[in-house]
């Protein structure tokens, strides 16, 4: 069997004070030990994690996006997600994260712009955009 693996790739548009990494893989009980280690210590002010990649979401992976939004909150610093499946999103829905935590999902069209309420259309506001 082969083993569980999480890529995390920096992405184009990535400048010292936002990044943006894909995740490819699974995010999950085996893989979220390499997962917090590696995104803690980014300094860049504003962290965006395209989950477009990730074919699986553990409680685990739920948890360590958690822990990442939380630090960076504690630091002044941003967190968002975009590109979740439809399995991603359920799973942070039934967790009741959309919620308690205001994470902030992201349009693919705004990932490389600055992005404000105001900058999106009400058709983007009803696909989930959320602002915390």
């Amino acid at each position: 069997m082969e083993p569980t693996r999480l890529d995390l790739e920096r992405q184009a548009g990535s400048n010292g004070s936002r990044i943006v990494i894909r995740l490819n893989g699974k995010l999950t009980l085996e893989t979220v030990h390499n997962f917090i280690p590696t995104l803690r210590p980014e300094p860049a002010a504003h962290l965006i994690l395209d989950l477009g990649g990730v074919s699986f979401l553990h409680s685990a992976g739920v948890g360590a996006l958690v822990q990442l939004f939380v630090q960076r909150r504690n630091h002044g610093q941003t967190f968002a997600l975009t590109w979740l499946s439809k399995q991603s999103s359920a799973v942070i829905q039934v967790a009741g994260l959309t919620s308690s935590y205001p994470f902030t999902l992201r349009c693919q069209k705004h990932l490389h712009s600055t992005l404000s309420p105001e900058t999106l259309s009400p058709d983007e506001n009803q696909l989930g955009v959320q602002w915390g």
